[in-house]
């Protein structure tokens, strides 16, 4: 995929779980960011914690950087989206908000 290509679908697959974050994020009390291309998910509870979530155009990926580890996602083309072990990006940031919030 060309880096414009890149760009474009790493911006709309952040707006989408930015999108898709929302309703949890007032229910649950954390708060959203999408700003520059990065998307920012912000906890004050159960601890001060930052999840960050950014386009890494020269190798093609979204990385997520979430509880002191780093995650790569791959564009799958089967899915047409980010994804980790077979899991998309919505689906592993609401594993993984899950999991912080206990």
């Amino acid at each position: 995929m060309t880096e414009q290509e890149f760009r474009l679908r790493a911006d709309d697959a952040l707006e989408q779980a930015r999108r898709e974050l929302m309703a949890r994020a007032d229910d649950e009390g954390f708060e959203l960011e999408l700003q520059n291309g990065v998307l920012q998910i912000e906890f004050e509870e159960p601890a001060p914690a930052k999840f960050v979530v950014s386009p890494n155009a020269p190798m093609r990926q979204v990385w997520v950087s979430a509880m002191a580890k780093g995650y790569r996602l791959d564009w799958d083309a089967g899915t047409s989206s980010f994804a980790l072990g077979g899991e998309s990006l919505d689906a592993f940031l609401g594993r993984l908000i899950t999991q912080y919030l206990g």
